[in-house]
């Protein structure tokens, strides 16, 4: 199993090292959930973070801009419309075998943890790519995938620039907004997480993540 020290090594020093357990009581509580232990030590550790300019990671600290309760409602209800049920090999949820979108990446995936089918079996990843109904189920914990993903190996988000040099950020408000490029998902909604209505082909900045 990935470490902290592991992570700690090829993404810097965290700054947030959070340690109130409340706020995910809270969340867990909401969706009928209690998220693995390695998923909340990375988060409570970095924080509300945009890593590589690329992977969004949320906590759910009550004083922060955003709350990813409010982003997995969004996500759910999004996956679970009619247009969208085919993107996902069982419906999103909290229950056994359901995957539970976490997090995603502004090139156009959705991060989802696997509910365990039974208190024995280990939490998997799953990486839903909008650009076309296709998900990848990696036989991993978030914290081993997670490792994976700095380290440049395919885990199927693919490092914008190819792995080895990492850096973790807190968003600020604003921020250069990348270059439009084509979608071709239902209802063109390819812009990742927050803002399932507006596609990336446009040109408008889009709402601060966080």
């Amino acid at each position: 199993m990935a470490t902290l020290a592991e992570i700690r090594a090829l993404l810097g020093e965290p700054g947030f090292n959070w340690t109130d357990p409340a706020p995910w009581s809270e969340m867990e509580r909401e969706f009928g959930i209690e998220f693995p232990a390695d998923f909340r030590e990375i988060v409570d550790a970095y924080g509300s973070v945009q890593i590589n300019n690329q992977l969004y990671l949320e906590h759910p600290a009550g004083h922060l801009r955003h709350n990813p309760r409010e982003s997995i409602r969004g996500d759910l209800e999004l996956f679970r419309e009619e247009d969208m049920v085919e993107y996902l090999p069982s419906p999103a949820g909290a229950n056994p075998g359901e995957p539970m979108p976490v997090a995603s990446a502004t090139t156009g995936e959705w991060i989802f943890l696997r509910v365990p089918d039974s208190l024995s079996s280990p939490w998997r990843v799953l990486v839903q790519v909008l650009d076309s109904p296709a998900s990848v189920l990696h036989e991993m914990t978030f914290g081993e995938w997670f490792l994976a993903y700095l380290r440049g190996e395919d885990v199927t988000v693919p490092p914008v620039n190819g792995g080895g040099s990492f850096s973790a950020r807190v968003p600020q408000r604003s921020w250069p907004w990348p270059a439009p490029w084509p979608c071709s998902c239902p209802r063109n909604r390819a812009m990742p997480r927050r803002r399932p209505d507006r596609c990336r082909t446009s040109t408008q900045p889009p709402e601060p993540a966080f």
